[in-house]
């Protein structure tokens, strides 16, 4: 079934996730059985993000999320750490106006404050620019990590209890919540994860509580709209129950 044919359907267009989030893995393997160097499979992936983007346009998802450089990679080699950084202001400067004139709204997500003065306005500008766009929203999760988007929330509402503007017993789910990454975005219905390994690696540990996984061998620079639209029509055949039981009690 195309991705067309999903979205006309009424009985599917309900299955459509309105939020995708990806765990961009298989770059650097993807350079090793080329022979080639590990930015050259980076500079590969980038193709693929373009991809991946068009389509959640053309399938009108509200928002699409890419883990791009998790807190963990600043542990990779300092000339691969480097060539990550100086492809990143690269890609910011030759895809935001593609992605403007496309209506689609960039946000970087994580703790940007390590990156270099450079590449910090880079990411200043792009947000800048698309910020009043309505269509897709595009996260880009770069120095990311799940534990310090919720270290970071607990500080912003430690402060709060601090200056008495709120109480402690009044601390809910949604009081932490409101104090995450993509907090006033859907909550992500489904993490595809490229490269054969099945783990989340620090992932938006509390906003994927509830998301549908699907778990692919094909390394990222191979990531197509047929591999994805095959996730798609995966989470169309989930039985999403959210911690309820089945209706057959099951």
């Amino acid at each position: 079934m195309s991705s067309e044919n999903l979205l006309q359907s009424d009985d599917l267009q309900r299955e459509i996730p309105r939020h995708v989030a990806i765990i961009m893995d298989g770059n650097g393997r993807w350079a090793k059985n080329q022979g080639r160097l590990r930015i050259t499979g980076h500079k590969a992936g980038v193709k693929s993000v373009r991809r991946a983007v068009s389509f959640a346009v053309s399938n009108k998802f509200d928002a699409l999320t890419l883990y791009a450089f998790s807190s963990e990679n600043w542990n990779r080699p300092p000339q691969e750490v480097m060539a990550l950084m100086e492809l990143f202001v690269w890609a910011l400067d030759s895809e935001v106006k593609n992605l403007h004139k496309h209506n689609v709204r960039l946000r970087i997500i994580g703790d940007t404050s390590r990156f270099n003065a450079r590449l910090q306005e880079r990411i200043r500008r792009a947000e800048e620019l698309t910020q009043q766009n309505n269509g897709l929203t595009l996260n880009i999760a770069a120095n990311y990590g799940g534990r310090w988007d919720i270290i970071h929330g607990v500080r912003k509402i430690a402060e709060q209890v601090q200056e008495g503007l709120i109480r402690p017993d009044n601390i809910s789910e949604e009081t932490l919540g409101s104090h995450l990454c993509l907090q006033d975005l859907a909550p992500v219905d489904l993490v595809i994860r490229t490269g054969g390994e099945h783990r989340i690696s620090n992932f938006l540990l509390w906003q994927i509580a509830y998301a549908e996984f699907f778990f692919t061998d094909v390394l990222w620079p191979d990531f197509d709209e047929q591999v994805f639209e095959g996730a798609l029509n995966a989470f169309a055949q989930r039985e999403r129950r959210f911690g309820g039981a089945a209706p057959d009690g099951a």
